[in-house]
């Protein structure tokens, strides 16, 4: 029975190196995010917002300091908890540039038709040579 634990751990251990190895920068990533949403929250609109770069950098650096602990021990509950922050870190980054893709995509759009209209009306006010 101990000789399974032991070859668990070992596995646990070398299943968590490559995220341990980049534990630092999952840390400071996450500070940066906590601090981009302390600036953030400095704005009227940022009031609003803020909590979503917070919460992603509290989410990173639990992550981290997690999957130092599974490297550490071998422990398998503290790897899937690294595993189930960075999962739900992603699906927050995920929705988060979808929507900042549909904004861009809406603001070309409208800069494109705005363009057009105010060139539709200055050529029927006779600003523009026909």
């Amino acid at each position: 029975m101990e000789a399974t634990q032991d070859n668990e751990s070992a596995v646990i251990r070398e299943l968590s190196l490559p995220l341990s190895q980049g534990k630092m920068w999952m840390k400071l990533v996450g500070v940066l995010a906590i601090i981009s949403g302390i600036f953030t929250a400095l704005t009227i609109f940022g009031i609003v917002v803020a909590w979503l770069p917070i919460w992603m950098g509290v989410l990173l650096f639990q992550s981290a300091s997690a999957i130092e602990q599974a490297q550490m021990a071998g422990d398998k509950a503290a790897m899937v908890e690294s595993m189930a922050k960075l999962k739900t870190y992603f699906t927050i980054m995920g929705i988060l540039t979808l929507i900042s893709i549909a904004f861009t995509a809406l603001t070309v759009v409208g800069g494109i038709a705005g363009g057009i209209m105010g060139m539709a009306e200055m050529q029927g006010m006779g600003t523009i040579p026909q």
